[in-house]
């Protein structure tokens, strides 16, 4: 068996760690496991990974510094996550399987994004750098392609004409109160959590029924 090499198949739609983060009232962020809520995915995912790692591995661990080649194929190509973030729910998973001892060991990576709507997945690749090393070149094309042309969300206009935009102040409302996302009460800042990169605020009395 090559201890310096290992591959695994994750079958379903890479999610991204942050997306599930919520934050106690200390502001620590904390991931939920068994609250029976949306926010749980991620706990459950990780463990997928970890046990499908497992058995596709039995009695592996690569000890070494590793080069690590990731393909993530969505089911959109509209709507998914940003690929630059899911490497870190990937990998605590790997980790936590025991493939590797510490995600500190990628010393190299490269990632790879496509799209398959039967059949999401992850497919990853370790190569050992005792046996293996990165060879790769990036050439230009004989014949030009359509670009994949992104845009800001409908939230966030950029003016590309000016260096700062101030932000605009409500006459209605005060700096310091929000609302919250579930019972819909205007609450202050303190009396909040956020979760999901702030996207997501709910006051903690909310929070507190959820858990």
């Amino acid at each position: 068996m090559n201890k310096s090499y290992a591959k695994v198949i994750i079958s379903g739609s890479p999610i991204s760690k942050s997306n599930f983060k919520l934050f106690n009232v200390k502001g620590r962020a904390i991931l939920p496991y068994n609250s029976g809520k949306y926010h749980d995915r991620y706990a459950i995912y990780e463990e997928q990974i970890a046990y499908e790692t497992r058995c596709q591995n039995p009695g592996v661990q690569l000890s070494e510094a590793l080069i690590a080649v990731l393909k993530v194929y969505y089911k959109s190509q509209k709507r998914h996550p940003d690929t630059n973030n899911i490497t870190k729910s990937i990998f605590d998973g790997i980790e936590k399987s025991g493939l590797i001892i510490n995600d500190a060991q990628i010393r190299r990576i490269i990632i790879e994004e496509f799209y398959d709507k039967a059949n999401p997945r992850f497919e990853l690749e370790l190569f050992g750098e005792s046996q293996y090393f990165m060879d790769y070149k990036i050439k230009e094309r004989d014949q030009y392609t359509s670009p994949i042309l992104y845009s800001p969300p409908p939230n966030r206009k950029i003016n590309l004409t000016k260096c700062r935009n101030k932000p605009t102040k409500s006459s209605n409302s005060s700096p310091n109160t929000i609302k919250c996302e579930i019972c819909g009460k205007t609450i202050s800042k303190s009396d909040s959590i956020s979760a999901n990169n702030g996207k997501l605020v709910i006051c903690k009395n909310c929070f507190n029924k959820l858990f």
